[in-house]
């Protein structure tokens, strides 16, 4: 029995219940549904708690085995069976929801404006760092993106997700923006996310439902990684 992903769909959703069928050898507890993302794309899990009659654990980390998400808690796992209500650390996620979301705006005008490709990235909450095939990269050019991609986070595109099998996925043009193909043979259905009107790929991580959510981006510094790879660090403002 696969861990139902509750994130896949809806990445607001802050609360869940759910039931206990498994808890590993090292304490982990495997869940029948979940909105605890267990990391990957760059993207770090999530953390929070999972509570119920008078117990309650610290999620520390949540992580992919197979089609499960084993959720690392602090103290005694509860037994399998056991009824929780999962609560996700809703402020670092929406953080992390809004960053994730930049950066799919910023790969977006790069790949739209200059055709570049991603070569590797990583965030955390409010901090992003990304990769692309650029052979130069100078004080100017980064200005132009940085106006760039704030004017596209202004136009208050809709933020789409889809689920597609993996045949119908491929049809797409460019779907794939990195550099390598990560989604390995296995994957049968491809999750797709779309800021409309400016960007299309496949990805697992969670998103705002629209760009104006995201706030300003700043583009913090840049640095060469390589004859044709340089980095781009991102910041985005906190909002109440």
């Amino acid at each position: 029995m696969a861990t139902e992903l509750l994130f896949e769909r809806d990445s607001y959703r802050k609360e869940f219940q759910a039931r206990v069928i498994e808890v590993t050898p090292e304490g982990g507890v495997i869940l029948d549904s979940t909105a605890f993302f267990p990391g990957g794309g760059g993207q770090p899990c999530d953390l929070g708690e999972l509570s119920s009659t008078g117990q309650r654990h610290a999620v520390i980390r949540a992580g992919r085995m197979g089609a499960d998400i084993i959720h690392s808690v602090e103290g005694r796992p509860p037994a399998v069976g056991t009824w929780l209500t999962g609560r996700l650390d809703w402020e670092r996620r929406y953080q992390l929801m809004r960053t994730h979301t930049a950066m799919h705006v910023l790969c977006g005008v790069i790949w739209r404006d200059y055709g570049a490709l991603v070569t590797g990235g990583n965030m955390e909450p409010l901090l992003g760092r990304m990769d692309f095939e650029f052979e130069t990269m100078h004080q100017d050019l980064v200005h132009e993106i940085e106006q760039t991609v704030n004017a596209e986070v202004a136009l208050a595109r809709p933020v789409l997700v889809d689920v597609l099998p993996r045949e119908v996925a491929f049809e797409i043009p460019d779907l794939i923006r990195t550099k390598i193909n990560l989604l390995p043979e296995s994957i049968q259905k491809v999750r797709i996310v779309e800021i409309k009107g400016l960007d299309l790929q496949a990805d697992g991580g969670t998103h705002v439902a629209n760009t104006s959510e995201v706030g300003r981006i700043r583009v913090a510094d840049y640095k060469s990684k390589g004859k044709i790879n340089k980095r781009m660090y991102i910041e985005l403002e906190r909002v109440a």
